[in-house]
């Protein structure tokens, strides 16, 4: 028999390449009775291995079950020999149990692991194994703390924490990289000695010298390994021997089978860097496979006794298990309400039993097995004293809440659903997990000044939840359902997911781990994997594959797969192989580079690359985190150094963690800034949880559809059916947002048709109603099935859950079930059969579509907040808008559009109006904002604000200079300023004038600046002179003057602004085709999404922003052009004669259109290549004949006429005329008529604006298209 005892997985990232189920699948096949899991540093990985071991043992751990009691039911009757053949056949199953060993090839430091001054000291290895649960912990300390303390290059531990923590641990001496060897390697053999002693003074029989052989057999190989492990094994052998120390032999696994040692090197190079071609790059022997036990036999044929003790070390391993049941935090009671001691001297533990075992009224409802089970699994007696002293003092929370919300005395009903919530939350040990939420939900809104949601998921179900302020959406009133989120036959902890607005979410993670302690708070790990473009990308370079070719390998994945048996497959490479034609042919290619590069990604892809930080989860333990699993620590941008568990979230919680998602919602940071907005301009305060929910403007917004901007409802998709629907109640925007995703969206227009009258509302009992007359009587929510199956037929609260779940996953068994007792129920209340199948049909169509209500009530909430300041305070809320996306230049260019349809004009920076984000100014304007300038740092805005507010508007940028403190305002941030606009409010200097230079080769601003800093000089020494206050005057006698600038061109304005801001304020370099490129032509996003299929045609423009120009690896030049519009930017490459033809327009600066069309070359996939460029200019005003106005004849309104009149007598300068025609819908005659005007009009941009904000249905004429 063998044990691998030295195994590195895929998580000894970028160095391991064998998954965890590769690895014990391989072992269990070859009859091993275990195995160990050793990755470098870290336990990353032994989760998911026991979790796994676990399920693979689960079939024969059944069967032993099974056994045993066959046996003691034979016993019973009186059969001896029965039983005793079972229970042989159960000890011989056992025997086959696979048995994981966790452990941790750690690295150890020469002295103290907090030591950093040595270079050198990256740790040398050292095999740590746990041998039972005590052991399990202590590795969990040490490898904790070789992160949190010892972190230098790698984790590193030192001898003082081994020592502290060795017991229950196995020690092996590792590989060649161990202490040990190295020093037998460096000729220090009585020092090896001494280590060795002491390690086994520490360990005792526990501590093993490892034995490797390594022999590399294929050239390309490390071939000294052999030579060195050698040397080292004699010396091990003679060491062991000297001091009765035992060996084992072992195999350095980084890969499952040999054949995986190719991609294995490929992945070595990705992570040193080298390409497979480098001579000098690191190699391993190519032996580092889980070898069989035959194959090690051989390999230690002469030495059976390393091979012997590797199962006398497996004998040694206990089984354990590293769950958990719920690890609570104790939450801090005020001692006013009381102490746990005086609990447990007042009550009896039979009262417990009572309490915990019992209904809510007192009922016992459980036999006395079941009731014991139930004690036991919440942790005793001992555990229940503490959980009824916070179930009471979460009552009491609970209570004084509800008198808040509902009012005193509470309904007869209100007080049996807080009842019945808070005895299922005592019950099943939750309390002090509510008092927890409760407690940091209502800090952050009283204390921290931070905003939070309303609620997220199905927690707003809980009528106690909404009592404490975990939620604000009262569950009663919209019939949410405490079930929908804890029964009693809950297995998981509950789920509250919070939400806070972006700014805030640290301060309260900050609260959190002050009040618990920072040792006991932790983020969780996340593993970021190879997908298929990442794996393509990477085996491309380390291949030596051109960039262009590794590019359009990755292009060629697309963005919607194949479907197979009505399914989209997964992106995966294996897919891609499969079903994707264009990879079929790759995958022919002659190229040996080509070759490599498919077949090694695809073994690479889903392999570990690095590591990260979850978006939302935080653990918070009532002990320190690494007391029961490992922790690490990872570098976050915004929060620095964060400790994380080395576990991922999907499993945490089984360890007995509690985690809890604090996640940063956008939306509500903008509500935040838009009332502040409100606050700074209008002065007044608006409380956002008390704005009327049946606000005229509000709903206006909605049935226009005018919802870009807001949350939830702004898709174009959205609109159309706002439009159709014209939403006049706050249930309708429910029912909408549970409506809009695939699958129930085929619903939506029967739902509309109903609304209007236009199709009868029916339902099928007339008792339906009650629960189904807010949505027109279709089901929509997952909390309507289940009120109707209590209605119907008698269902209790955790049985209309289970039908929820069932219906949804699927459950066929349990549906089954189910139905026979809803058909029962129901024809007991006296309901016809047939009427009751037709229901649980319908139930059964659309159970897998139906949403949660309660999520998606909170979130219109949210949605509604956004449109009602949207339509009441539309320049605020678009400023807050602008200012939280101001780093996405895509979506801050649309919101800038909207805000032009909506008549908000959007102005450059301004020292006189901005404030540090968007703004709006006096004149409902909105000011693009001072801390968007590159160079104008957060100080620099507040000191300008700063004065602002103290001395008034700036009169002049002498005035300016004069004012704002000279130690803020250098050249840098002058010149900023004065490109960015910020001074174009100054009439008389142009933004060139300030870098107009006098006699003494100054510009205008550095004048300026001497200027203001010897003003501010002067002005603080007449302060201090006895006729301070009349010497001003004669200080700004020596102010510089303007000497006046060649004007600049446009183009170099612009983008002297662009580099400034990000994009174009003032205007935008393309305007002149505006209507070309937006109307007459596709978009340069048009063309990147474009699919290339043989003949195709994209005709698409902008401006050249970039080009560069090479030689080509056949002879001449190649170049690339970067393309920019309105929409993105795109590269085009010229090879060959193309090259020869189009070079010409690569000039940065140059409008140009571009005609590409999809080829095929040399039997690859169709590409885009370049057909012809022209100068823009050349198709200016020749692209679009005219105009095409679709309205129905009541739209024909005087406003409609009266703005096309205007545009004809003031066009834009760019207009050029064009032909109009109207298409007149006549409802009465059922038909459309085509009408002509004699007159031309302008066609320009002014022209879209005008129909866009009257909201009709226009369409541009292009020469030469049949209308």
């Amino acid at each position: 028999m063998f044990t691998h005892l030295h195994v590195h997985s895929q998580y000894s990232v970028l160095d391991g390449q064998a998954s965890v189920n590769a690895l014990v699948d391989k072992a269990m096949a070859d009859g091993m009775p275990g195995i160990a899991l050793t990755d470098h540093g870290n336990m990353f990985g032994i989760k998911e291995f026991f979790n796994y071991v676990g399920k693979k043992n689960g079939k024969t751990r059944g069967a032993i079950k099974d056994l045993k009691k066959e046996a003691d039911e034979a016993e019973a009757k009186g059969d001896a020999e029965t039983a005793a053949a079972r229970r042989a056949e159960a000890q011989k199953l056992e025997g086959k149990i696979f048995k994981p060993i966790f452990g941790c090839e750690v690295y150890v430091a020469k002295n103290s692991l907090e030591e950093r001054g040595d270079k050198d000291d990256k740790g040398r290895h050292l095999i740590l194994l746990a041998k039972n649960e005590k052991g399990y912990h202590n590795l969990v300390k040490i490898v904790s703390r070789s992160w949190t303390d010892g972190f230098y290059f790698h984790p590193r531990t030192d001898k003082k924490d081994i020592e502290a923590h060795h017991e229950g641990i196995i020690c092996c001496s590792a590989c060649l990289g161990g202490e040990i060897p190295k020093l037998i390697l460096n000729g220090e053999i009585d020092e090896a000695e001494r280590q060795v002693q002491w390690y086994r003074d520490i360990f005792g029989d526990d501590y093993y010298l490892e034995l490797q052989r390594h022999k590399a057999t294929v050239p390309r190989a490390n071939h000294e390994t052999i030579v060195l492990q050698n040397r080292v094994n004699a010396e091990l052998m003679r060491i062991a021997d000297k001091y009765g120390i035992k060996v084992v032999a072992t195999n350095d696994v980084h890969f499952v089978n040999e054949e995986d040692a190719e991609p294995h090197e490929r992945l070595i190079c990705i992570s040193t860097g080298k390409r497979i071609a480098d001579e000098n790059r690191m190699l391993y022997s190519k032996q580092e496979w889980l070898k069989t036990t035959a194959e090690m036999e051989k390999l230690f044929e002469d030495i059976p006794q390393a091979l012997a003790n590797t199962q006398e070390v497996l004998d040694k391993v206990e089984f354990y298990d590293i769950d958990h049941p719920p690890i609570m935090p104790f939450f801090a009671i005020p001692e006013s309400f009381g102490t746990e001691e005086e609990y447990r001297s007042r009550i009896t533990e039979q009262e417990l039993f009572d309490e915990f075992t019992r209904d809510e009224n007192g009922n016992v409802v459980m036999s006395r097995e079941d009731a014991e089970k139930k004690i036991k699994k919440l942790g005793g007696y001992d555990k229940l004293y503490r959980i009824k002293f916070e179930a009471d003092y979460l009552a009491k929370l609970a209570y004084e809440g509800a008198e808040r919300r509902y009012g005193s005395p509470l309904s007869a009903e209100m007080q049996e659903r807080i009842k019945f919530e808070l005895h299922i939350m005592k019950t099943m040990g939750f309390p002090g997990y509510f008092l927890i939420v409760q407690d940091f939900i209502n800090e952050s809104r009283a204390k921290l000044g931070v905003s939070v949601g309303p609620g997220r998921g199905s927690a707003a179900g809980s009528c106690v939840a909404y009592c404490l302020g975990i939620t604000q959406i009262d569950p009663v009133k919209y019939d949410l359902l405490f079930e929908r989120f804890l029964n009693p036959d809950r297995i998981s902890l509950p789920d509250i997911d919070v939400d806070f607005d972006d700014d805030g979410r640290a301060r309260v993670l900050k609260y959190v781990t002050d009040k618990y302690g920072a040792e006991k708070v932790a983020h969780i790990i996340t593993y970021g994997t190879m997908a298929a473009k990442s794996a393509l990308k990477d085996v491309a370079r380390v291949e030596g594959l051109p960039i262009p070719e590794s590019d359009r390998l990755t292009k060629m994945i697309p963005r919607h797969m194949p479907e197979v048996n009505g399914k989209e497959l997964k992106p995966t490479l294996a897919n891609c192989y499969d079903y994707v034609p264009e990879f079929k042919n790759e995958l022919a290619n002659p190229d040996p580079v080509m070759q490599e590069t498919l077949r090694y990604a695809r073994s690479l892809e889903g392999n570990v690359r690095n590591t990260g930080v979850h978006a939302c989860g935080v653990i918070i333990c009532r002990d320190a985190i690494s007391d029961w699993v490992p922790v690490a620590t990872a570098d976050d941008k915004v929060e620095g150094k964060l400790l994380v568990t080395q576990y991922e979230g999907r499993v945490i919680e089984e360890t007995g963690l509690i985690k809890m998602d604090f996640l940063g919602l956008k939306t509500l940071s903008i509500i935040m800034d838009a009332v502040k907005n409100i606050k700074l301009t209008r002065g007044e305060e608006i409380d956002m949880e008390k704005i009327p929910i049946d606000d005229p403007k509000t709903y206006k917004l909605y049935c226009e559809g005018r919802t870009i901007g807001t949350f939830q409802f702004e898709s174009a998709g959205m609109q159309k059916y706002l439009r159709e629907l014209q939403p006049s109640t706050f249930e309708d925007l429910i029912a909408m947002n549970a409506l809009y995703r695939p699958g129930p969206m085929e619903y939506i227009p029967d739902f509309i048709s109903r609304k209007h009258g236009k199709t009868p509302i029916t339902y099928d009992i007339p008792i339906m109603e009650k629960y189904l007359k807010d949505t027109y009587g279709i089901t929509v929510y997952q909390e309507q099935v289940m009120l109707l199956s209590r209605l119907l037929a008698n269902f209790t609260r955790g049985e209309s859950d289970t039908l929820r779940k069932a219906m949804g996953k699927k459950l066929i068994d349990k549906m089954n079930h189910l139905k026979g007792k809803f058909l029962e129920g129901g024809q007991a209340n006296g309901h016809d059969a047939k009427v009751l199948e037709k229901i649980w049909a319908d139930w059964e169509k659309f159970a897998s579509y139906a949403f949660n209500k309660s999520h998606a009530t909170c979130y219109s909430w949210v949605a509604f907040q956004t449109a009602y300041l949207k339509a009441n305070y539309p320049a605020e809320y678009m400023a807050a808008v602008l200012s939280r996306n101001r780093s996405d230049i895509t979506k801050l260019t649309n919101f800038m559009d909207e805000c032009k349809a909506m008549r908000i004009p959007v102005k450059g920076p301004d020292v006189n109006e901005s404030f540090n984000d968007f703004g709006v100014n006096s004149h409902g304007d909105i000011r693009f904002g001072l801390g968007a300038i590159k160079g104008v740092g957060d100080n620099v805005v507040a000191a300008i604000i700063g004065e602002r507010d103290r001395g008034g508007r700036f009169e002049s940028p002498w005035d300016f200079v004069e004012r704002v403190p000279a130690r803020m305002i250098n050249r840098r941030v002058m010149d900023s300023l004065v490109l960015a606009g910020a001074f174009d409010w100054y009439e008389g200097i142009k933004r060139e004038d300030y870098f107009e230079k006098n006699s003494r080769d100054e510009t205008f601003t550095e004048q300026l600046l001497r200027y203001g800093a010897n003003f501010q000089n002067a002005a603080s020494d007449q302060q201090n002179s006895l006729f301070g206050d009349i010497m001003e005057e004669m200080n700004t006698q020596g102010r510089p003057e303007v000497k006046p600038a060649v004007p600049w061109v446009d183009a170099v304005r612009l983008e002297k602004e662009r580099e400034l801001v990000g994009m174009y304020l003032s205007a935008h370099p393309l305007d002149r085709y505006y209507m070309e490129l937006n109307y007459g032509m596709r978009s340069v996003k048009d063309f990147i999404e474009a699919t290339p299929e043989e003949g195709k045609e994209i005709v698409f423009g902008g401006m050249v922003t970039k080009y560069f120009e090479a030689p080509a690896r056949n002879g001449g030049n190649y170049a690339k052009i970067t393309l920019e519009d309105y929409t993105g930017s795109a590269e085009i490459r010229l090879f060959g004669q193309k090259y020869i033809d189009f070079s010409k327009y690569g000039k940065e600066g140059t409008p140009i259109m571009v005609t590409m069309r999809a080829e095929s070359r040399f039997n690859r996939p169709p590409e885009f290549s370049v057909v012809r460029i022209q100068l823009l200019n050349e198709v200016h005003g020749k692209l679009i004949s005219g105009v095409t106005i679709s309205v129905s004849s009541n739209e024909i309104t005087p406003m409609l006429t009266d703005s096309l009149k205007e545009q004809m007598r003031a066009p834009s300068e760019l207009a050029y005329k064009g032909e109009l025609y109207f298409r007149v819908f006549d409802p009465d005659a059922n038909r459309w008529l085509r009408l002509s005007s004699s007159v031309k009009m302008p066609i320009d941009r002014q022209l879209v604006n005008i129909l866009d904000q009257l909201r009709l249905d226009y369409r541009f004429n292009l020469h030469g298209q049949r209308l």
